[in-house]
């Protein structure tokens, strides 16, 4: 059951007229009054033909008409609006039903507490089956306002309640972390207008894609005005930046003035000292062009750090820090990947938008490996190869099942939920990715005895889910990995040991899958040949001064281990 409280209106008998009017589909039938305040003596004008919507709005309106009358300072700000919707699949509530609901919803909100005999005037209506809507005026027949403030979370929890009480459909509790729903008003003018997306919408999703761009609050505000988007700035005397609010180009008033939204009112994270403290918390770094030139491109930097997450949510600040970053990397990657992944992607950064905010406060220093893969992803001027995008968006989908869970121990039901939608988003996408890397490996399988030895080092090395693993699909895919890996140098054991405790195997999917990714990651360079670079570091030595070579300057003999040394027979 939700139930939306509006914003404060002037207007009581406007009001009136929408509840009690055939709506904008007609969509609105037999409208009337299920319940109201005790007072209430006024006919209903949706059941006696005498009785006017004027006449039932003056009543209402009676306490603030006296007490403008009293005080210099008139009150406009007035009227209550609340509508209670069931969910979908609900029963149908009876009108009995719906009257104890309303008495509940205003009793919570301060509206008309029990046992209250002066409280405000209030009538709820009912013109649709599975909603009713709720008005007030709020002043009290003593002249007072009501005790309004944080009657949204007192509503919230009264519904919850409600819903248990009533066997309906059961809502998570709310933590004042998401984004504010677009009004009606609002949702009416994108459709009127042929725009996808509301303006709040359509904002957020831009000013989300900026960040990863940017490394400061000017930065960003320079970039969101080159990106068309109008922007309003507040700055105190000495220039600094104090506040920033954004317009969609085309979205005006009926004056034909521009609309603008402060950040903080799109989103609880997108207002400015939220941004700056992510955008500025970072340590010195190079500058992005010279971390391209890393051996290692930015796909595998990002992998790279994202293999560390989960030993970074032990602490709660460094957790949520980590996981806002996340959020980063995954626009990132949406917005640098190729065409055929970027919906799914883009689906995937979006949905996952409201795991990145709780109430937990972020360590934004703590994130800076993965704010700086982020960063290096967005300003990297070529696309990935197959299998580092592969690698990447596997990592992703691992990360976000990680977010997950550290949101469920912290009973963030919202933001576990959304982490939930994102790893379905992230799975479609990976499997896409992967797809030409599968049918590449899978075309040149090494030879039959190979594959024997090679599935002797799967149930050695990962016992616990060797025959899932050779029962995949995809393991004839692996076997080419694994005998890949193993002539430059690596041993095939050991790689599968190290992608198994990378990432746990039993929640996945596609077991083979998973360690393709893991292996094609960390065995793509050739093994370092100890036994050479032990010889060099010899020679070396022996160049340098007696006294240079005492302590721990000299070199210990390097022995082959059963392992490598069977290996070596097998080659």
């Amino acid at each position: 059951m939700i139930a939306a409280i509006k914003p404060a209106g002037t207007n009581t008998r406007g009001l009136l007229a929408y509840l009690y009017g055939r709506g904008t589909h007609d969509e609105h039938f037999d409208p009337h009054i299920v319940a109201g305040f005790a007072m209430l003596g006024m006919p209903d004008p949706g059941r006696d033909e005498n009785a006017t919507l004027t006449e039932l709005g003056c009543y209402l309106d009676e306490p603030v008409s006296l007490r403008n009358s009293e005080f210099g300072k008139l009150v406009t700000d007035h009227v209550w609006h609340c509508p209670v919707r069931a969910a979908p699949e609900d029963r149908y509530l009876s009108d009995t039903e719906w009257a104890e609901i309303a008495q509940r919803i205003v009793q919570a909100a301060g509206i008309a507490p029990a046992g209250d005999d002066l409280a405000c005037r209030w009538i709820a209506v009912r013109h649709a089956d599975d909603h009713i809507h709720i008005l007030a005026t709020t002043v009290r027949e003593d002249g007072r306002r009501p005790k309004l403030h944080d009657s949204g979370i007192r509503v919230g929890d009264a519904c919850r309640a409600i819903e248990k009480d009533y066997g309906l459909r059961r809502l998570k509790k709310g933590d004042r972390t998401g984004a504010r729903r677009p009004t009606q008003a609002e949702m009416h003018k994108a459709e009127r207008l042929g725009w996808e997306q509301p303006s709040p919408e359509w904002l957020q999703d831009r000013i989300r894609a900026a960040i990863p761009h940017v490394t400061n609050a000017e930065e960003f505000i320079t970039y969101l005005e080159a990106g068309g988007i109008e922007v309003q700035v507040r700055r105190g005397p000495s220039g600094d930046l104090l506040g920033y609010a954004v317009g969609r180009p085309g979205d005006v008033n009926e004056a034909g003035e521009q609309i603008y939204h402060p950040g903080s009112k799109i989103s609880p994270d997108l207002s400015l000292p939220k941004i700056k403290a992510r955008l500025e918390s970072s340590r010195p770094e190079e500058h992005p062009t010279a971390r391209r030139n890393h051996p290692n491109t930015p796909w595998h930097q990002a992998t790279d750090a994202l293999d560390t997450l989960h030993t970074d949510l032990a602490d709660d600040t460094h957790a949520q820090a980590h996981i806002t970053a996340l959020g980063e990397l995954l626009e990132a990657t949406a917005q640098k990947a190729p065409a055929n992944l970027h919906a799914e992607l883009q689906a995937a950064s979006k949905a996952f938008a409201r795991a990145q905010r709780s109430q937990i406060r972020a360590e934004d220093r703590a994130a800076h490996a993965l704010r700086s893969a982020a960063r290096d992803i967005v300003h990297t001027a070529t696309g990935p190869d197959g299998s580092a995008l592969a690698a990447l968006i596997a990592a992703l989908v691992w990360a976000a099942i990680v977010a997950g869970r550290w949101h469920e121990a912290k009973n963030h039901a919202h933001q576990a939920d959304a982490a939930r939608q994102a790893v379905q988003h992230l799975q479609t996408a990976a499997d896409r990715a992967l797809a030409p890397t599968l049918a590449e490996l899978t075309a040149r399988p090494p030879k039959e005895e190979a594959r024997r030895v090679l599935a002797s080092d799967v149930r050695a090395a990962v016992p616990d889910h060797a025959e899932r693993i050779l029962a995949d699909p995809a393991w004839p895919a692996l076997a080419t990995v694994l005998a890949d890996a193993e002539a430059r140098g690596h041993q095939p054991h050991q790689l599968l040991k190290e992608a198994a405790a990378q990432r746990e195997l039993t929640t996945a999917r596609q077991p083979a899958r998973v360690l393709i990714t893991r292996i094609q990651h960390t065995g793509r360079n050739p093994a370092p040949n100890r036994r050479a670079e032990a010889a060099r570091l010899q020679s070396t030595m022996a160049g340098s001064t007696p006294a240079q070579q005492t302590g721990i300057g000299r070199i210990p003999a390097v022995t082959s281990s059963p392992t490598e040394q069977q290996h070596r027979q097998r080659r």
